[in-house]
């Protein structure tokens, strides 16, 4: 017997994810992504110079965390078919991290660009939800 045919498996799974479905969701994301606009919100509402520096820092973690369930869907859900079937999906992930990121809502006390990462996380999740119709 060939060495190499005991060590060949003789039965080959393969996943488009790394643990079994159900663990991903981009509504982790969303979730933060409601945080990041209330918190912008509330700080353009108050003038309170200690609340204010509390809402950027609770803001800024709050950014951070999209940022990393973003990508978390990226890197360990999407998978090569994924991105053949949904070509916009990279630079749809790129924009949305940026918008989380210090050039958008991390950096940003603006409630309208926490609108515009929220509708970039929408749009992913959009096509999230095709790839488990499949």
């Amino acid at each position: 017997m060939r060495l190499s045919r005991l060590f060949t498996p003789r039965t080959v799974v393969s996943a488009h994810c790394d643990l079994p479905c159900g663990v991903y969701d981009p509504a982790q994301a969303r979730i933060e992504a409601e945080s990041v606009k209330a918190i912008s919100d509330k700080y353009q509402a108050n003038s309170d110079p200690e609340f204010r520096t509390r809402a950027l820092i609770i803001k800024e973690q709050r950014a951070e965390l999209v940022k990393h369930h973003l990508w978390v869907l990226w890197t360990d859900y999407f998978k090569p078919p994924h991105f053949e079937k949904y070509p916009q999906l990279h630079t749809l992930f790129n924009e949305a991290t940026k918008l989380a990121g210090a050039s958008g809502a991390k950096g940003s006390a603006d409630p309208a660009v926490a609108e515009q990462l929220l509708a970039k996380i929408d749009e992913i999740a959009k096509i999230f939800w095709e790839t488990k119709q499949a």
